[in-house]
Formats: structure tokens, sequence, C-alpha cells
């Protein structure tokens, strides 16, 4: 039977979800409260020629990529051209820099060079962790985690102790690697899971071989190209985008959706899949008697970083890598600031993205396009204050990495997104950036449902619900959420 559905919201997930509803032949409306589409993937473009991405910038997991516009009959060159990077990054150390390889035989030459035996631990390292890769994206991510009886398959069953779910990230890492500094490189991927490392499941070292082995790229044009090619493909099926329309409330009755407050007028539709922030779904758009979750549940949980970023045009150009990771502090001491004390950090760690080294459309002739991104708890006070005071902390690290002299006075655009822009623009609870941790409780099963437990055509998708945070995870999170409400 033909249904009509909302989605509300426009990234990653809310437009996967409406591509693969609107195929199986459902008639699907996108409500986007903002005035561009893609959510945390937005871009704008300056007046004086910068092009910025606002959120994601780090292409792994290609396969995913390429499965999602498969099921369409198209391919990914279709839309935006793959550049490998290489490097894919560098780390920047307090006493040396390193560089990571786009070929893995010079990836094993730099673990060998680095401490001797390294060069097979990697190659043992990415063996497990392609097997974890292979079960995890293939068959443990792609359920609806309604029941654990969903992952009582023969070869999800076979493969339980292979996972690794009980033991931790950093003990996983420590059996292959024991110099810090390669130690670091192999914990990094998992950062943004929502966790220091000893609090990650094994599992997921799954992230380095969709990372490190199968490799960094970026789509020319930036990664909105993956939106437009996602709104093409949802265009093509024949979903219908209303931009500048916030969804105010879902009236429910007798158990079931009826109709969705957009602007002031009730429209009517027989399901819907919500991709904003779960918990602004529940606490603004439904009763206390429709939620899944009471206020207390949300403050139990463990959420994934926010961050401060600033997006900068620079008047020259600057000798720096596509991905810079400045490490030189102490990744223990960050990540503690973040998930435990809950405070801004002491002695910070912080990436920069310079697409313009790898693309000239995204500056002016002349010119650097640089994005940087320090990783901070959420919930913390936001200030125009604590926003400077990093800022020139990071402008010196990045002078002194690179030989820049007075770069702040080459900065001829500069705007800064953080906590108050996240709640502002996405309704992002206590500002988070990218959703729930894929800690060992809050995975699976232990993440907020994709169902309503009280309204039978209401679903959740995206980054607070299975199956976790990511663009990979998340436009598998709307296929999920797809196929439930066409059920």
């Amino acid at each position: 039977m033909k249904r009509k559905i909302a989605v509300i919201g426009s990234g990653f997930s809310g437009l996967s979800a409406a591509s693969f509803a609107a195929k199986d032949g459902h008639e699907v409306h996108i409500f986007e409260k903002n005035h561009s589409f893609g959510g945390r993937a937005r871009q704008f473009t300056t007046e004086n020629g910068f092009v910025f991405d606002m959120g994601p910038s780090w292409y792994w997991m290609p396969d995913i990529f390429d499965s999602y516009f498969a099921e369409f009959g198209k391919k990914t060159s279709d839309f935006y051209e793959l550049i490998s990077l290489n490097p894919q990054f560098e780390m920047v150390f307090s006493d040396e820099n390193l560089n990571l390889p786009q070929n893995f035989d010079e990836m094993k030459a730099l673990f060998e060079a680095l401490e001797p035996g390294a060069a097979e631990n990697l190659e043992k390292f990415m063996q497990d962790a392609k097997y974890k890769y292979e079960v995890g994206m293939k068959d443990f991510v792609t359920k609806p985690c309604f029941s654990w009886t969903e992952f009582f398959s023969v070869k999800i069953l076979k493969s339980a102790l292979k996972l690794d779910l009980l033991s931790n990230f950093r003990s996983f890492v420590g059996k292959y690697f024991k110099n810090s500094k390669l130690r670091t490189l192999m914990e990094f991927p998992v950062i943004f899971l929502g966790a220091s490392p000893e609090n990650i499941p094994a599992l997921y070292s799954l992230m380095n071989y969709g990372g490190y082995r199968l490799g960094t790229f970026y789509p020319m044009g930036g990664f909105y190209k993956i939106i437009e090619a996602m709104m093409s493909i949802c265009g093509d099926v024949g979903v219908q985008f209303h931009n500048n329309s916030a969804v105010e409330k879902i009236i429910s009755e007798k158990g079931k959706v009826k109709s969705i407050l957009v602007n002031g007028e009730l429209l009517e539709f027989d399901s819907v899949i919500a991709s904003c922030d779960y918990h602004h779904t529940e606490t603004k758009l439904l009763t206390d008697q429709e939620k899944n979750y009471k206020e207390e549940y949300w403050k139990s949980k463990t959420f994934a970083p926010s961050c401060l970023i600033f997006y900068l045009g620079i008047s020259e150009r600057i000798k720096i890598k596509h991905h810079t990771l400045f490490f030189e502090n102490d990744l223990d001491l960050h990540t503690s600031e973040i998930y435990s004390d809950k405070k801004w950090p002491s002695k910070p760690l912080f990436y920069v993205c310079c697409p313009s080294q790898t693309d000239d459309s995204v500056a002016p002739e002349g010119c650097e396009n640089m994005f940087l991104l320090m990783p901070i708890a959420t919930g913390i006070e936001d200030s125009d204050e604590m926003r400077q005071k990093y800022f020139t902390q990071m402008i010196e690290r990045i002078e002194k990495h690179t030989g820049t002299e007075n770069l702040a006075q080459k900065i001829i655009y500069q705007k800064s997104f953080c906590l108050n822009d996240f709640k502002e623009d996405y309704n992002a609870y206590e500002g988070n950036a990218y959703g729930l941790a894929n800690t060992l409780s809050q995975t699976a099963v232990l993440k907020p449902s994709l169902k309503n437990k009280k309204i039978k055509n209401l679903y959740y998708t995206g980054q607070l619900t299975v199956p976790g945070p990511g663009v990979p995870p998340s436009i598998i999170s709307g296929k999920i959420a797809a196929h439930q409400a066409t059920l």
C-alpha cells in the first residue's frame, strides 16, 4: 500500500531514509528547518570566494558509499570525482611529525622504522580489523536492534569472539604496538565515537581498516557533493523537498501519527521518520506520554564530543597537508576533560583540514581554505571569549608547524561554530556534534530505539540511534529506518 511519509531533517540519514522509502513506491516529503539542505554536512560560500564544508571532511569506508549508490543503479563517479589522498594525513607530535602513506607497504615501513616488528604486527592487526569490518559493517550494523535475537545468526554467533565486543580498544592496540606514537596513531580514529579508547569495544578496529587500509579520499568540490548526489537520487525517485520548514509538532491519535505541524500548518501523513535530533523530537515534538525516554535517561548517557570549529580564509598559501592532526599534547588528558571532567581542555589536541591543498575550487587563487576543529565536552558554557582563547592557541601552533609568520593577520574570512550553534542550527542535545557514544553499554539494542514505543508509525534515524555516529553509519541508519517505516 502506498503511504505518505514525512522525513524530518535532510542530513545523511534523512536523505538515505527518504530515498529508500520513495524507491519502494511511497510519497515522501523531506522537511528541513534551515534554508540549505544537508544537516551537519551543509556548505556555504563567502562573498570573497571561499567554499566551506560545515561538517564532515573524512571520506572513509568508500564501499559504503558505493553500495548506497549501487542500490539506485548509480556509481559515485556519476556524481563526483574521488581523489585518494597521499599522505592520508599528517600527525604532529611534540618532537616529530608522522605522515601516514596511502600505500600499505610504505605504511608498514613507517611502522617498522618506529618499532622493530611493527610492520608484521600491522599486517596482523589489519587482517583482524578486515574481518571485523566485513562482519561488522555488512551484518552487525544493519540490524534494527529491537532484540538481541536479531544477532542469533550462525555467522554472527561464530564471529562473536573474533569481534572482540568485550575487550577494549586500547588493550587491543597494545597487543600489537608498544611505541607510544604508533599507539596514538592507531587510537585516533575512535576519538569521535564518544569515549576514550579504554571504553570503546575492540570491535571498532574496523575503523582503522575502513580508513587507513581502504584509504582516505576527498570528493572534488567538497563533501557537499555527496549531499548533492543523494539529493539527486531522491529527486529521481520522487522525493519532495521543503526547506525553511520547521516541524513544530507531531500529532498522533490512538497510538498512530495523523499529521505534523509545519510553520503553523497541519499536514497529514501516514508515517514519520525523524532524522532530526532524537532528544529534540521527544521533548519538543511529542507529549510526555508519547516519549520513549524521560529526561533522566538522556542525562545518564555518554555523548560523543561537541567541537569548536573555525572556518578560515587565508590570503596566501600555507605549507600544510590536506588533513593535519595536532597531537603535541596528551591524548588521555584531552579525552578525560571531554568525557569525565566535562570542561574546556587545558592542553587541547585539534585537527586542521585544508582542502585547497587538493582542490583549487574551494578558495580564490593564491589563497587557502582552512577548517580548524577542536573536540570538546558537550553541555559546557560557550562564549566568544572562550572561542577566541583557543583560536589564538591553535593559530600559534599552526604557525610553528608551517613556519608561517603573522598568520592571524592573513585571515581574510573567519567564522566560528560551537556548542550554541549546534543547538540553534540542529537542535542538538547539549550541543553535541557527533551523537551518542559507541560504548559497550550503548551498543546495538542498548541504543535509543529506532521505533517509538507508543506511536506505531513514528521512527527515528541518525547518529543518536543505531548504528551510531559517522557518515557511513548514518546512511545505513536511514536505510534501516526506511525499511521499518514501509513494512
